[in-house]
């Protein structure tokens, strides 16, 4: 009787060996192949954070060109609605001038018979850029000098500029654009009444 007890007990130990061995087999499998997955995952996850970072980075490159084109067209409105010229002698976007080893680059150039209305876009406006465009201005007429008789106005753009940024380009005599419902628009028709500071040296 003890005999057939201890060989029962025996074989149930075996079988729960068994067991335990096949499901610590099992066990070693799942985790694996978790790991597999895990593995494929942050493969996955590292090729898709390459493509959405290159796809930032091709938007960033064309944001400049896509705000340059939203706001190029609106400036003739602004010509007309705020300096009454609805026929500009010039209207240019990307307007390069050298002189002897200096270059100047604007963005975007409208000529009246007596304004020019110098246009400078960025992504992201920054009250640094305020200061950048009335040095542009200033130095104007040395690249122009056919120019240098006309009123100069600076104009910023953004697609959502701040309202300090703004704040900053009225008190200067800056104008800024920014998107409204549909198209780009003026966002601070009051600072035309501080063009003067903006004007040509020869004017003052």
């Amino acid at each position: 009787m003890a005999s057939h007890a201890l060989k029962q007990e025996v074989d149930e130990l075996r079988e729960y060996m068994k067991e335990l061995s096949y499901q610590a087999m099992r066990t070693d499998m799942a985790v694996n192949k978790l790991s597999e997955e895990m593995r494929e995952f942050k493969d996955e996850t590292r090729r898709d954070r390459q493509r959405m970072n290159k796809q930032w980075g091709e938007l960033a490159n064309r944001l400049g060109t896509l705000v340059e084109d939203i706001v190029a067209p609106s400036l003739p409105r602004v010509a007309v609605e705020q300096f009454g010229c609805d026929a500009p002698e010039l209207f240019a976007v990307r307007v390069v001038r050298r002189v002897g080893a200096e270059t100047r680059e604007y963005d975007a150039m409208l000529v009246c018979p007596d304004l020019v209305l110098i246009n400078e876009t960025k992504s992201r406006q920054q009250s640094a850029h305020i200061d950048e465009l009335l040095d542009k201005l200033a130095e104007l007429p040395r690249f122009y000098p056919e120019y240098q008789d006309r009123r100069i106005v600076g104009v910023l753009a953004s697609l959502y500029p701040d309202t300090s940024v703004i704040n900053c380009a009225t008190r200067k005599g800056v104008l800024m654009m920014g998107m409204g419902d549909e198209a780009m628009q003026l966002l601070n028709p009051d600072a035309v009444q501080w063009g003067d500071r903006l004007r040509s040296p020869n004017l003052d």
